[in-house]
C-alpha cells in the first residue's frame, strides 16, 4: 500500500516539476517601439533606391500596387512615390494616427523618420 502512495507522490511531484520547469521558459516577447523623440540621428545618405524603395514594399505595395491600387495611389515606382511626397499626402497619412497608413498601425518611428530624411533631402533616387 505504501508502496502505491509513494509512486503516486512521485508521479505528482515529478509531474509538478515539468509544469513548473515548462512555465519558467516561457517569455512574452516584447519588441520595444523606439521613442520618436530619441531616435539616433541619420548620418548617411537616404536614398529612394533601397531605403525608401523596401518601406513601401514592404508596408504600402500590398494594397497600393498592382492592376488596380487602394484609392488609385500606385507606391510601386520611384516617381510616384515622389508625387506623393511632394503633395504631402505621404507624409501627412505615414503620421496620422487616426487613420493610419499602412492600416493596422503606423510604420515604426525609425521608418517613418528614413522617409522623412528622404523628402528634406530632396527626393534622391540612388
Amino acid at each position: 500500500m505504501k508502496s502505491i502512495l509513494h509512486r503516486k507522490l512521485a508521479s505528482f511531484l515529478m509531474a509538478c516539476v515539468g509544469l513548473l520547469i515548462s512555465f519558467s521558459s516561457c517569455t512574452k516577447a516584447i519588441i520595444e517601439e523606439p521613442d520618436p523623440n530619441n531616435l539616433p540621428t541619420l548620418n548617411r545618405p537616404i536614398k529612394y533606391n533601397p531605403d525608401v524603395q523596401n518601406i513601401m514594399f514592404n508596408h504600402c505595395t500590398t494594397c497600393h500596387g498592382g492592376s488596380n491600387p487602394n484609392a488609385g495611389l500606385d507606391l510601386t515606382t520611384y516617381q510616384n512615390v515622389r508625387q506623393s511626397a511632394e503633395q504631402g499626402n505621404l507624409n501627412q497619412r505615414m503620421n496620422d494616427a487616426a487613420n493610419p497608413m499602412p492600416q493596422g498601425g503606423l510604420l515604426p518611428p525609425d521608418q517613418r523618420q528614413i522617409i522623412a530624411k528622404w523628402i528634406q533631402d530632396g527626393f534622391p533616387e540612388n
